[in-house]
């Protein structure tokens, strides 16, 4: 009973973490950054066998990256990761600055960890979620108001019928 206890207590501070999914990490160089915002190219490197010359040749990749904070320049190499779509053609993150090209990292804005992007999207997705619930609110007031107010055009419409029908004057409205 008492090492079930001990193992339940082990146990809970491991639950009390949140753990991330890892993916694979590329390391690529920057080829294009500035001209688009919070985008830049990484080309990563790569090599294909060709097998009736028995003979490597390059096969770099160029894939299209999220930078967050615009931290990136030209000729920097990084260390990139799977991340959520922010575009049609961004599927990539900027993990860290494996080397700095030009201006040293202390004076760039400083690179999002994985735990700070996660935290990011759940706020954004929570924001969200309470945007959503409050226009759903403010939709359902509406069609009550709307009904409210079709509902007693009706009922004064009755009511002025019933007294034309009875020989007396109907009520005046106001629109």
């Amino acid at each position: 009973m008492a090492t079930a206890a001990a193992r339940l207590a082990q146990d809970a501070p491991k639950a009390a973490v949140k753990t991330f999914k890892s993916f694979r990490e590329l390391h690529g160089v920057v080829v294009s950054a500035g001209l688009m915002q919070r985008t830049v190219k990484v080309r990563v490197g790569g090599m294909k066998w060709n097998n009736f010359l028995k003979k490597f040749f390059d096969n770099s990749k160029t894939y299209m990256v999220h930078d967050p904070n615009d931290s990136l320049r030209t000729g920097d190499v990084v260390a990139i990761t799977p991340g959520e779509r922010n575009s049609r053609h961004k599927r990539h993150v900027v993990k860290h600055i494996i080397a700095p090209a030009g201006t040293p990292i202390e004076e760039r804005p400083p690179v999002p960890t994985e735990e700070e992007r996660w935290a990011a999207a759940t706020a954004k997705a929570e924001a969200k979620l309470q945007r959503r619930a409050l226009r759903a609110k403010s939709e359902e007031a509406t069609r009550h108001l709307e009904y409210a107010a079709k509902l007693a055009k009706n009922t004064q419409k009755r009511l002025n019928n019933f007294l034309r029908l009875h020989g007396q004057q109907p009520v005046k409205t106001t629109p």
